[in-house]
């Protein structure tokens, strides 16, 4: 019979969402909680489908999780892989490397994490031997290529790897284990079973090459469905892959073009119906919305000025669906006025804020004003305005780019008659 297995990465139990918590707490609350149900839901699918091993390649959790709450989650969630024979093998990302769980939790007896050399188990099955090579960080930061590190291809068994790579590269992640596609195909390794990047992905050369993506999105960067992998190999060598939907909650960006809207009152229905439409999709899940509103449009500039009114009509909207959620609405509606200077200063503020870096759209008494003003915060709160000081000028940055939208809605706005 095949060897069956569920291949994931990047669960992130736990992760804190402070982007969410600033706009949205329960929000934030609502999708913390879902990386855990998320988990519960691959264990329960690997029971399901009787599979052989569970693959977890790469940050399981995240490195400041210190939770026994999580440790008691994990031991039960294993535990029932183990009274279902199902057999798991771990490696350690950047995030869990580091962690104070990882290297204080009792793992059950089903499962292996390997260590910071690379290792190899073997199975059984059917009297075919499959050999599971694996490698973890010892700590956050690794920038060599880990593949020099494994073994050869073990003769005449099936050779699956693991390994958390950034591959070659990928937006939004940071370079860690870099190696290659053909690195990888050169191995001889049936399948590898990578983790890292949080966006699906798979290639079927030499080997089959599979990066599964995080199950459970966290921000609207981690928009769409998000699932694990059912990999079956048969006794010829023959791969079959499934991609199986274990996301709760799904981030959805959902466009609405005002162009053809007339009045406000038109507006607000468009916006209701898009989102109700939306809202149709919900099944086995809860949606997460952002609206985007685009489009040329003589409402241009009252969109602007009254952009939290127009959110509120979303939540509205939205309170009235089961399993919707609204994370923000976005305007990106120029008004249909063109060729005047309100046009020319909004194609240039438009440039400010597409080339504009390291805080440089607002003055050194604006940032002070701004540091002090976090200062008087509760400790438990400032992380919101940015943890490292990337994020804390990308915060400034929103604040700048918020406050150019609202002084040009208003000079756009029409003259009001004074006379009477």
């Amino acid at each position: 019979m095949a060897f069956r297995f569920v291949h994931t990465a990047d669960i992130h139990l736990d992760s804190p969402l402070r982007s969410l918590a600033l706009r949205d707490m329960a929000l934030a609350e609502e999708i913390g909680a879902a990386s855990r149900s998320t988990f519960a839901r691959i264990v329960d699918f690997c029971i399901a489908e009787a599979v052989d091993a569970l693959l977890i390649a790469g940050d399981l959790y995240d490195s400041d999780q210190t939770s026994m709450k999580t440790a008691r989650f994990l031991a039960t969630q294993l535990a029932k892989l183990g009274e279902a024979n199902i057999r798991v093998f771990i490696i350690q990302g950047n995030h869990d490397a580091g962690s104070k769980l990882s290297r204080q939790f009792v793992w059950p007896d089903c499962v292996h994490v390997f260590k910071g050399q690379a290792g190899i188990e073997t199975m059984e099955k059917d009297g075919q031997s499959i050999c599971i090579h694996g490698i973890s960080f010892k700590d956050r930061h690794v920038s060599e290529n880990l593949l020099t590190r494994f073994r050869p291809a073990v003769p005449d068994v099936i050779n699956i790897g693991m390994l958390h790579t950034s591959l070659g590269g990928s937006e939004g992640h940071d370079p860690y284990a870099p190696c290659s596609l053909q690195d990888l195909d050169a191995t001889g390794f049936a399948y590898w079973a990578l983790g890292h990047i949080h966006k699906r992905s798979v290639h079927e050369g030499q080997a089959t090459v599979v990066m599964p993506g995080i199950p459970q999105g966290r921000d609207i960067g981690e928009d769409g469905r998000k699932s694990v992998t059912l990999a079956e190999i048969d006794t010829d060598g023959t791969i079959t892959l499934e991609e199986k939907c274990v996301s709760l909650v799904d981030f959805i960006r959902l466009p609405v073009d005002v162009s053809p809207v007339a009045s406000w009152d038109a507006l607000i229905r468009s916006i209701h119906h898009h989102i109700e439409t939306a809202g149709q999709s919900v099944e086995d899940r809860q949606i997460v919305l952002r609206i985007l509103l685009h489009g040329q449009t003589d409402l241009g500039w009252r969109i602007e000025r009254d952009t939290d009114l127009l959110l509120s009509e979303c939540q509205v909207a939205a309170e009235r669906l089961e399993g919707v959620w609204i994370d923000k609405l976005v305007t990106e509606t120029p008004s249909s006025a063109s060729g005047d200077a309100l046009g020319d200063l909004d194609a240039t503020l438009a440039g400010l804020l597409t080339t504009a870096e390291n805080c440089t759209l607002l003055d050194d008494k604006a940032v002070a004003y701004i540091n002090s003003f976090i200062k008087t915060l509760p400790p438990g709160t400032r992380n919101h305005f940015g943890v490292t000081e990337d994020e804390r000028c990308r915060f400034q940055q929103d604040l700048a780019a918020e406050g150019f939208r609202q002084v040009l809605a208003r000079l756009q706005m029409p003259h009001e008659d004074t006379t009477s």
